[in-house]
């Protein structure tokens, strides 16, 4: 029996009434969107190289760079420079006893990076406020540098060096090149400052945007280079990590993927299933108490494979 041509009307309706009312809520729940989770971030630690000391010696962990190592947005203790010296009341269970505490008993620690600074500034804090130590101390330094260059000012300005939003990859050629030549003089004025030795726990610069470099997507403006400029940046990053024995670079960048303002969406390579949530702060520039966690164990696994290098006694 044929239906009637109301009924068939009627069903049409609802049919597209529920597609306007659903188009919405998809959007909302792909695009705007962007839950925290609950738990541990980032990879396992293994708790066997946290057994016992590693060295008598005495060792001072530093922190170098900008806001992700100042730790700005961080709760009280969840920055993951913080918890590198030791963990907060509310620690994980898988990583309790796992700091740099355990296994250097004769540890200091100061931190001079300063949220909002570029490289620039960077170098002018190792020069002119990190003294030469003694030569009974072994350095342990984590370091992010680089990121604040490439987004200042958010296309409110005029590209410039160290503020180079919106730029062209022609614009950037000289900008990079200054930036490499700025970085190698860092690590070779922070090795000169160590005569006891050091280590350098150096970031790469993680994507928001999770490899799809469309800043639009979080209400900034366009910037069709960006990820080729972001890409050249990280490389510079790498190339000179490679010259000095001292830096093992740090996989920031490929750690967060997944995790910015993409997160929720399954279609993507970037998709990490078993924990498809956002590990940035409020303002995108800054990693949550999260994606933190998730620094903070990329870098004690980033001493583990350097475990060799520091002294034994």
């Amino acid at each position: 029996m044929k239906e009637k041509p109301g009924r068939i009307r009627r069903r049409l309706g609802y049919f597209f009434l529920l597609v306007v009312l659903a188009c919405p809520a998809l959007y909302f729940y792909f695009t705007l969107y962007h839950p925290v989770g609950k738990g541990p971030a980032g990879p396992a630690v293994p708790r066997e190289a946290f057994a016992q000391a590693w060295t008598n010696q005495r060792v001072l962990l530093l922190g170098l760079g900008d806001s992700v190592t100042a730790g700005f947005g961080s709760t009280k203790g969840h920055s993951y420079f913080e918890r590198l010296i030791e963990s907060p009341p509310d620690e994980f269970q898988d990583m309790q006893g796992k700091t740099l505490k355990r296994i250097f008993p004769h540890l200091d620690f100061l931190d001079l990076a300063v949220s909002g600074s570029d490289s620039s500034q960077h170098l002018d804090r190792i020069e002119s406020d990190l003294p030469v130590q003694a030569a009974d101390v072994f350095g342990i330094v984590v370091m992010t540098t680089g990121g604040n260059d490439l987004i200042h000012w958010y296309g409110r300005s005029k590209p410039a060096e160290n503020a180079m939003y919106g730029a062209t990859w022609d614009e950037a050629q000289p900008w990079v090149q200054n930036f490499e030549t700025r970085l190698d003089k860092m690590i070779a004025e922070i090795v000169s400052r160590f005569p006891g030795g050091c280590l350098i726990l150096l970031g790469d610069i993680y994507d928001p945007s999770d490899g799809r470099g469309d800043p639009e997507s979080a209400w900034l403006p366009a910037w069709p280079d960006v990820l080729k400029i972001h890409g050249v940046y990280n490389a510079v990053i790498r190339r000179v990590g490679e010259r000095y024995p001292e830096v093992h670079v740090v996989p920031i960048h490929e750690a967060f993927l997944g995790h910015g303002v993409h997160c929720r969406k399954f279609w993507l390579e970037t998709y990490r299933k078993k924990d498809p949530h956002y590990w940035y702060a409020d303002n995108l520039e800054d990693p949550n108490d999260r994606g933190y966690d998730a620094i903070r164990r990329l870098m004690l696994r980033a001493l583990l494979e350097a475990r060799d290098q520091v002294p034994k006694s």
